[in-house]
């Protein structure tokens, strides 16, 4: 109790740089606990893009290759699936449903989805949720367009606005514009933090219709343009698609259904399992999660070297103080006590108010991080990892109170009582 006493009157004898040296340790904990979260953030919301989903089947390619472009619309498949090989999978008795999917076309930069109704009823992530909307209703008409929250926030899209698809996949407005076939918006998605949000969707038909009176590839002449008006819906009949999700009726089907359509006859497809693919993208960017691991550390380190600093630059103002203890009977080893003990009481303090912080911070921010750039904050504040964060802190930074409490135990007794003229 007299050590603890003495620490505390020292430590508000000298306010002004024991708040600082804490401030500095809790902004290094607070960081550092805040990485681990949004790493882990950024794991569980890339690993849980897409779930419920058995089977993502698509032309024969990489796995990885058929992951990015039919979950994160990057990249472009090496071929299509024909649509009688689609319908005559899908009938597979040991399927319970699946989601086409059609790439090809953009708009202003976000890649345009060509789907049907199932993939409203069927298409899941982070475990249970599934797609909602936040406005209007999902595709029922030739021309409608459901939008992801993005799309809508950056290009302040609203339900009945017209907007017109690019040719090609393209990062800006386009070379070739569908301009004589118009979409509206139908629909806006609630915001789910994943690619959803950046895309937009329309119907196998609608994707369909944009190309009815392309030949080859290459735009039609001026007198050979099929206006919008005399396309019909229940005219259309789709010839291919980019890739289907599978929903198997029982996960025991799963790996006897991918060797099925692996060794599909009529074409070469393959089917991947997209928990298995996701683990495997997100093991190849680790080297990101240890830069910044790395880089929190080293914060640590700046804010244990601000307390190594503080406490030895103090040392010289308290050797008068560290004379009379010694006067008074204190031993070396008790002096020596006292600053290691003043270390860890200044480590706890930062570890406490940079542990709050971190907390805090994130729960006030939680719904801005989530919409803004995707991060589901979601499970435990603080985890098994971050307890050992915390632990090996504290250890270090009671450490570091040896470097200050072995100096002043070698300062002279009457070095310290004399008067210096």
């Amino acid at each position: 109790m007299v050590l603890f006493k003495l620490a505390i009157k020292s430590l508000k004898n000298r306010a002004f740089a024991t708040s600082l040296t804490v401030l500095s340790i809790a902004l290094s904990v607070a960081l550092l606990i805040s990485v681990e979260r949004a790493k882990r953030a950024a794991e569980e919301g890339f690993t849980q893009t897409i779930s419920k989903t058995d089977l993502i089947v698509g032309a024969r390619s990489g796995s990885l290759q058929l992951l990015l472009y039919s979950v994160f619309n990057m990249g472009t498949a090496t071929n299509n699936v024909s649509w009688e090989s689609y319908q005559d999978l899908k009938k597979n008795p040991v399927i319970d449903w699946t989601i086409p999917y059609s790439l090809g076309d953009a708009h202003r930069g976000f890649r345009v989805v060509g789907t049907t109704e199932d993939f409203f009823r069927h298409y899941h992530y982070r475990g249970d949720r599934s797609v909602e909307l936040e406005a209007g209703h999902e595709l029922q008409g030739l021309w409608d367009v459901v939008i992801g929250a993005e799309v809508a926030r950056k290009l302040r899209y609203n339900l009945g606005d017209k907007i017109v698809i690019s040719h090609g996949v393209t990062k800006g407005e386009g070379v070739v514009q569908h301009d004589d076939k118009p979409f509206e918006v139908a629909g806006v998605m609630k915001a789910t933090g994943t690619p959803l949000d950046r895309a937009v969707y329309i119907s196998l038909e609608g994707m369909e219709a944009l190309h009815i009176d392309w030949q080859n590839g290459g735009m039609p002449s001026q007198d050979k343009v099929i206006p919008a008006a005399q396309i019909k819906k229940e005219d259309l009949k789709v010839h291919a698609i980019t890739a289907f999700f599978v929903g198997a009726k029982s996960r025991l089907d799963t790996l006897k259904l991918q060797r099925q359509i692996n060794d599909y006859k009529e074409e070469p497809l393959m089917a991947i399992i997209p928990g298995v693919a996701l683990s495997e993208l997100w093991g190849g960017l680790s080297y990101a999660e240890n830069v910044l691991r790395i880089v929190s550390w080293m914060v640590v380190l700046v804010g244990f070297m601000a307390m190594l600093i503080a406490l030895t630059t103090t040392l010289n103002e308290r050797r008068r103080e560290m004379a009379i203890l010694r006067a008074l009977g204190a031993r070396s080893n008790q002096i020596m006590g006292l600053l290691v003990f003043e270390s860890a009481l200044l480590t706890i303090l930062g570890i406490a108010l940079g542990t709050c912080l971190s907390v805090g911070l994130i729960a006030v921010l939680q719904p801005w991080i989530e919409s803004e750039f995707g991060l589901y904050l979601a499970g435990a504040a603080l985890t098994k990892t971050e307890f050992f964060y915390i632990l090996v802190t504290f250890v270090g930074g009671t450490l570091i109170g040896l470097i200050p409490a072995l100096r002043a135990q070698k300062l002279a007794l009457k070095d310290g009582l004399s008067v210096r003229l």
